[in-house]
């Protein structure tokens, strides 16, 4: 049986072989469609920071006006320059002015610190035992509670004003910082976010420490406490703008002006009820002045605010 010859391929000459340049080619359509995703990324970026621009121009507006003086202010409030540069604003902010009426931002900014650092140290640490007690211990009843904090949680601040105030004047406490302080030493959100980073940890770990000797106390503060920093930065974070920027509250549990904070006094202060004339400097320049321990704090641990909350838990 005789078998027919092969002809191998021709091969092509790599002397006369010359790239594709039509627009079907591989190589065609890539420099277009570089070009036209550039161009598109240029205009998102444009179109983003517009939008920023925009959301940062009150900000800066607020900045200037604080340098303004009054009739600056009123005569051109949108002004980008302030015309004369005036730190009046500040001088009687602090009670270094020559003229108007005294401003008591100093008993404002004692009394916001005060209460801050009261509440936040409270929620942190009361809210960080009710987490772990809902999330390892098991009692009568775990799951009935857990869902009447969830409940609470859909409940509206305004619908509690009144009970609020009742029970605070019940009680002997109204308008005293007593009234200010205990009723947000523990807060439902905060109780959520420690219960859920609490079940992320690996249960061999509270396991072993039990094993060793350590109590349901010693284990939560010893071992799984210093494992729950990412949560615990969080929660300092939230409970420290809530209790800063807090003002229905206070507004229900005190009457008197010793009691005043940023927030009441700021209301009372734009209201008009402190002085005449619009002010828009002076009114400007404590509000900007309010703002600025909460955006230090959260620029300082922005990073910890959004790592992971398994970050710490140990794997096996």
């Amino acid at each position: 049986m005789s078998t027919l010859p092969t002809t191998p391929p021709a091969r092509k000459n790599p002397s006369t072989w010359q790239p594709r340049t039509s627009g079907s080619g591989p190589a065609g359509p890539r420099a277009p469609r570089s070009a036209g995703r550039r161009i598109l990324l240029a205009f998102v970026y444009l179109v983003l920071t517009a939008v920023g621009l925009i959301y940062l121009l009150p900000f800066v507006i607020q900045i200037v006006t604080s340098f303004k003086t009054d009739p600056d202010a009123a005569g051109n409030p949108l002004g980008l320059l302030p015309n004369p540069f005036s730190l009046e604003s500040y001088r009687r902010l602090f009670g270094l002015g020559n003229s108007g009426d005294a401003v008591p931002f100093s008993t404002w900014l004692s009394n916001s610190v005060l209460v801050t650092l009261f509440i936040t140290a409270g929620r942190v640490f009361f809210d960080s035992l009710a987490g772990y007690a809902l999330a390892r211990l098991d009692f009568r009843g775990r799951n009935l509670l857990f869902n009447g904090l969830l409940t609470i949680m859909a409940v509206p601040g305004v619908v509690l004003l009144i009970p609020k105030f009742l029970v605070l004047n019940q009680l002997g406490i109204f308008d005293t910082y007593s009234a200010m302080i205990i009723p947000l030493m523990v807060d439902a959100a905060g109780v959520f976010i420690m219960r859920q980073f609490f079940l992320s940890i690996p249960r061999e770990v509270e396991e072993a420490a039990r094993i060793d000797g350590a109590s349901v106390f010693r284990t939560f503060w010893s071992v799984v406490l210093p494992m729950a920093k990412p949560a615990l930065i969080t929660l300092t974070i939230l409970s420290f703008q809530g209790s800063w920027n807090e003002f229905t509250h206070f507004l229900v549990a005190t009457q008197s002006p010793e009691y005043q904070t940023l927030t009441t006094g700021l209301a009372s202060f734009v209201s008009g009820s402190l002085s005449s004339g619009t002010q828009y400097p002076l009114k400007l320049t404590a509000a900007l002045l309010a703002t600025v321990p909460v955006a230090v704090l959260f620029f300082a641990f922005q990073r910890h605010f959004v790592r992971s909350a398994n970050s710490g838990a140990v794997k096996e």
